[in-house]
């Protein structure tokens, strides 16, 4: 089963219908114990970095996902979810997140970039994702390949093994990170289509 994560601030029904689709059991989930007993556990997002993680921390959800994560099992973080990961956001003051993938979560800046002038936050719509590694979650599919972004801010992980594909606006930015058996997106597959679709069964399937 896989467990959908509920802290208040998710797209959580198209995440869920994404994964239906693609015939996996999954189910939306608001309890540490849930979350426990899952087989698989995405969590995804739509919003700002500092009332998610308040959000999770009042709901009592950051250490059961943390001990999730390090059981080995499967997880899966989109957008928000994929920002909260990181150590520390700037979104609208400092704010500490989960601590999983070493790094910071900044906002797109053009305001010093002559060719950057044309570019709008957030960044929103589809754009192309760029690896030369394989990933299980990208079996199938090919770089290049389109996927839906919403965001005005991005990940700058410490570490640069954790990037597993990247993305260009303005500048490149890590759009999908991968370190043993979490994975991460900033794009939203379960909106990207059928290629997006491919990716969720490809995490389904883990």
């Amino acid at each position: 089963m896989i467990a959908i994560v509920d802290y208040g601030m998710g797209n959580l029904r198209s995440v869920q219908k994404g994964l239906e689709k693609v015939g996996a059991a999954c189910k939306i989930v608001d309890a540490a114990e849930s979350i426990r007993s899952a087989d698989k556990l995405v969590l995804p997002g739509v919003g700002g970095f500092g009332e998610a993680i308040d959000h999770l921390r009042t709901a009592g959800l950051v250490e059961p996902i943390r001990r999730f994560i390090e059981t080995g099992r499967p997880f899966l973080g989109i957008c928000l979810g994929y920002q909260l990961l990181f150590d520390r956001s700037s979104e609208e003051g400092e704010h500490t997140g989960l601590g999983v993938f070493a790094g910071d979560i900044v906002r797109f800046d053009f305001s010093q970039m002559l060719e950057g002038a044309a570019l709008k936050v957030p960044h929103m719509g589809w754009n192309q994702l760029w690896w030369d590694r394989e990933c299980p979650l990208l079996e199938g599919l090919e770089s290049g390949t389109y996927f839906y972004f919403v965001h005005s801010y991005y990940a700058r992980p410490t570490d640069p093994h954790v990037n597993r594909a990247l993305c260009d606006y303005g500048i490149r930015f890590a759009a999908m990170a991968w370190q043993d058996q979490v994975f991460a997106t900033q794009f939203h597959p379960e909106k990207s289509q059928r290629d997006g679709l491919r990716l969720l069964a490809n995490f389904a399937a883990l």
